[in-house]
């Protein structure tokens, strides 16, 4: 595919002057314009026009406000609040900013996901992948960092935790911490390097990008069949102007969502505490970060027991970023020969079980570790009192007001001296972080799954040719099916 001859001519003396010294119009005719594309792509390509899209919003939009932004721990707050009322449309450009780090994320997982189903990591684009994840954790390094700089209570207290984590490694995890913080706790100094390194990484996402649509044009286009284009004349169109005009349908789309939520609910995916200035000494009753990050959150949380030597803390830490190292590793660990979920019955039904848990993650994510999945945990009444030895002895109520009155009846019952007391607790329930265990191992299995999933699963027939399968023409008695092996 990266192979196809060059179409362009230069038409003037101009263009021919610039065509033998930099060729770069040949250069974005070849690789944009005619670029041979499978004409069976769905919308869910239409995702990476879209990405783009989003990136150069942010860094236009970002690169204005931090004209603006003043990082100091007395400034910060008051400066974001001088771009919402005194900026003109500064409260625009905020909203645009802040929302479109949703949208932003919205759209990177549903190319994700459309890369899972349709199998775009396997062979021969495996550091398209890599490179696609490598964009991933910069867009989450780069979220991380912003979220603190609008200095508000969930900015401050959310950096604090996750900060943190980094203290858990042993050895030198609180040089780390120190480090990063850039001093013994979060300050000035803390909020200057977090914008700086948060004004810089847009820019590094920018230049993997490249390499990324550049890894792409090696090997072209991956599409909903998954096989590989054959005959260059029947199974591609040009990129332009077939698919320049559907991306450019579904940007428009896109935005109006993307619009819906600047103009009418620009709070929606945010949380309130962060419209109160940052106080170090009133910490807010839940943390919680970002939507986007809420089921790598809920797989930290998960983790309440110690493996021998290792501390639940570090082992919640590992767990977390293991969850997005295993990404990396998925081209070699399906070991399926064919691509698309399409041709995979088996498989087909653990990705909607894995985005299913994706989903039930983000839940967890969000909600108190403590409280009862389904519902308010009851209560019940633990009377305690001493026995003659000074041991402590404690009984236990279940039920409404009657379960009161046995217990108090009971306290009245007890001799002088045993000091005892009447408290009600929660009752064992089957809490968030309890399902969060359970969907933590459900993620991680997906993966082991596609291992195994792929020596023995016997697939459909696939296509011989995108070409058949477009025009319909396709015979089962001339379609292959790979068995396992």
């Amino acid at each position: 595919m990266s192979g196809h001859e060059s179409s362009y001519e230069p038409t003037n003396a101009f263009t021919r002057w610039l065509d033998s010294r930099l060729p770069i119009i040949r250069f974005a005719q070849d690789h944009a314009m005619n670029f041979p594309t499978p004409k069976n792509l769905n919308y869910w390509w239409t995702f990476g026009g879209i990405l783009a899209v989003c990136l150069v919003v942010q860094i236009v939009t970002g690169v204005i406000l931090a004209m603006h932004y003043s990082p100091g721990v007395d400034t910060a707050f008051a400066s974001v609040e001088r771009i919402m009322r005194d900026v003109p449309y500064g409260w625009l450009l905020r909203y645009i900013h802040s929302n479109g780090a949703s949208m932003f994320f919205l759209a990177v997982y549903i190319h994700m996901f459309r890369g899972l189903y349709y199998g775009s990591y396997k062979a021969p684009r495996e550091v398209l992948w890599v490179l696609g994840c490598v964009i991933y954790l910069l867009m989450m390094a780069t979220a991380f960092l912003g979220y603190m700089l609008p200095w508000g209570q969930m900015s401050y207290h959310g950096s604090n935790v996750i900060t943190g984590l980094f203290g858990a490694i042993p050895i030198i995890g609180d040089t780390i911490h120190t480090w990063i913080m850039g001093g013994p706790s979060i300050g000035n100094q803390t909020l200057q390097r977090f914008f700086s390194l948060h004004y810089l990484l847009p820019f590094m996402i920018a230049a993997v990008v490249v390499l990324h649509v550049w890894a792409l044009h090696v090997p072209g286009n991956n599409n909903p069949t998954g096989v590989e284009v054959q005959d260059v004349e029947k199974e591609t169109v040009p990129f332009h102007p077939y698919y320049t005009v559907k991306d450019a349908f579904a940007i428009v789309l896109f935005f109006m969502m993307f619009a819906v939520f600047v103009f009418y609910a620009p709070n929606v995916l945010g949380h309130a505490d962060n419209y109160v200035q940052a106080n170090p000494l009133v910490t807010p009753s839940h943390i919680v970060p970002e939507w986007y990050f809420l089921p790598f959150y809920a797989i930290l949380r998960a983790i309440t027991f110690d493996v021998g030597p290792i501390p639940a803390k570090l082992l919640g830490v590992i767990f977390m970023f293991a969850a997005i190292a295993v990404l990396f590793l998925l081209p070699w660990m399906d070991t399926s020969k064919v691509k698309s979920m399409r041709y995979r019955p088996v498989a087909r039904q653990f990705f909607f079980g894995f985005v299913a848990t994706c989903l039930l993650l983000g839940w967890c994510g969000a909600s108190n570790p403590d409280d009862g999945v389904f519902g308010t945990p009851g209560k019940k009444l633990v009377v305690s009192y001493t026995d003659a030895g000074g041991a402590e002895i404690t009984s236990e109520y279940d039920g409404g007001g009657e379960a009161y009155l046995d217990a108090k009846k009971f306290v009245e019952s007890l001799p002088a001296g045993t000091n005892a007391s009447i408290s009600a607790v929660a009752k064992p329930t089957f809490q968030f972080r309890h399902l969060s265990l359970i969907l933590t191992f459900a993620y991680f299995g997906y993966f082991i799954l596609l291992f195994f999933v792929g020596l023995t699963e016997s697939s459909k027939a696939v296509p011989e040719s995108i070409h058949k399968s477009v025009l319909k023409r396709s015979k089962p008695s001339t379609a292959t099916a790979i068995p396992a092996e």
